[in-house]
């Protein structure tokens, strides 16, 4: 007799799986839910008991044999779950790059100061708008403000939540349905891919070409200034730098330029170097310079050299600024009170003379090769016996980074790891496995490690990370 084969049909075993319920009463599962809440431990415990419950459909022997063994296979697969969503993406890393201002890294690590005045105000109510002496409602744009008068002798200031910001801030607000007058060799792109002529037309500004993209001259500038222009821009090329037959005219003469013709001159500086406290960085120009030069606005970031958090600072005359804290837009470009906060502790820094020592980038700046080397002599030596790769100090450059001081370098010495096998890649990717990650750098298939942007205060648990790194 012919018909239907007789097929077999997948036995399922699920009396071995748990309830909820008696998941929930695991020690385990308990510590899970107070450190995860019990809706997401519920969450998690579903999803792994449905998990086990297909691995248990079909012919196959069982992974588990029983009720016990199932609810430690579902409390550790439910656990893996937890611990992977509720991962933070940011993390803190040793940066061991040399690269300073590194902007994949958060640009500048703050002060002590600056990160302890920024966790203080954080977790309590703050002045942020509250006038305390009159008992009323205040204005956030006061805070800072007089320690950047201190620090760069401009009599007013603004600060918003990026340089970028401040600039498109300045533009709105001084040129907005004008024109705005710049060097062909100042339309930079910066990183991200955002450009300078695009921020500006975002403000509302007309942009007036002047120049070549190597030669500017003053007489350029002058020769396009009509009844239409209403500001004079000067944008430091931060992020690189044009070499041989060029010309660019000293701030100084666009500044009396702008006077002979009643109009402000802006200027975008950038990387935001200020000497007051700060180790001297070859041509890099200063913010204290270019107000005592006379520019009517400055803008400049406050992560990169000045080494505070993420910020853009505009310092410039009272009138102009004035019309700038009150654009509109400044509400969309504020900032918060950790902001303030941590800003006004860097600036105390610089205002105290003590920045060099204090502030992270400004202690890397000051380093000297001699006292990098100091350190990674006895890293070296800790490493000397690793089995998975050799060790030696070798001389260096680190970079400032973050489109600051571009083709600057600084002598240092290097913690050069040879990997005994595999590749110096597999090396550096496992050091950015490590708990906390390790960033270095490749060069001609040896890890590099630069101390000079390692924090003193980690140098010890660098080297305990890389003497107990197994070897593959």
């Amino acid at each position: 007799m012919t018909g239907v084969p007789n097929r077999q049909q997948p036995v399922v075993k699920p009396r071995v799986l748990p309830s909820i319920d008696d998941l929930l009463r695991r020690d385990g599962v308990a510590a899970l839910v107070e450190d995860y809440g019990a809706d997401a431990v519920r969450t998690a415990l579903r999803t792994a008991t449905d998990d086990l419950r297909q691995a248990l459909t079909g012919d196959a022997p069982p992974p588990v044999a029983d009720r016990a063994a199932a609810g430690d296979r579902i409390e550790r697969a439910a656990a893996g779950a937890l611990a992977e969503r509720f991962a933070p993406s940011l993390v803190a890393v040793i940066n061991a790059s040399g690269v300073i201002v590194h902007t994949n890294l958060g640009r500048a690590p703050l002060a002590a100061a600056a990160a302890e005045r920024a966790a203080t105000i954080g977790a309590a109510y703050g002045t942020l708008e509250y006038d305390l002496a009159a008992g009323r409602r205040g204005s956030r744009t006061v805070h800072a403000e007089p320690l950047l008068a201190l620090v760069t002798g401009a009599p007013a200031a603004v600060v918003v939540n990026n340089n970028a910001a401040a600039m498109l801030l300045v533009l709105a607000a001084l040129a907005r349905g004008r024109e705005v007058i710049i060097s062909r060799g100042e339309l930079v792109e910066i990183g991200g891919g955002f450009r300078v002529p695009d921020v500006m037309r975002e403000s509302g500004a007309l942009l007036r070409e002047v120049g070549t993209t190597n030669r500017t001259r003053v007489s350029d500038y002058a020769a396009a200034i009509s009844d239409r222009t209403a500001l004079i821009l000067r944008v430091h090329p931060s992020n690189f730098r044009i070499e041989g037959f060029t010309e660019r005219p000293p701030l100084t003469e666009l500044v009396a330029l702008g006077r002979r013709f009643d109009l402000p001159v802006a200027e975008d500086l950038g990387s935001g170097y200020l000497r007051r406290g700060a180790p001297e960085l070859g041509d890099e120009p200063a913010v204290e310079t270019s107000v005592v030069t006379g520019v009517s606005v400055c803008c400049f970031s406050g992560d990169k050299l000045l080494g505070g958090p993420q910020a853009g600072i505009i310092v410039g005359d009272t009138a102009p600024l004035a019309r700038i804290r009150t654009h509109p837009l400044m509400r969309a470009l504020r900032v918060d009170k950790m902001t303030y906060a941590a800003l006004e502790a860097t600036l105390q820094e610089y205002a105290r003379g003590r920045a060099a020592d204090t502030v992270p980038v400004a202690r890397m700046l000051r380093a000297t090769a001699e006292e990098i080397g100091r350190r990674a002599t006895a890293l070296a030596d800790r490493l000397a016996s690793h089995d998975g790769f050799g060790v030696e100090v070798v001389d260096g450059a680190s970079t400032v980074g973050g489109g600051s001081a571009p083709g600057s370098s600084l002598p240092t010495r290097l913690v050069q790891l040879t990997p005994r096998d595999g590749s110096a890649a597999r090396l550096e990717a496992r050091l950015r496995g490590l708990d906390p990650p390790v960033i270095g750098r490749i060069e001609r298939d040896r890890v590099l490690l630069d101390l000079r942007t390692v924090l003193p205060e980690q140098d010890a648990r660098l080297q305990e990370l890389l003497a107990t790194l197994p070897v593959e």
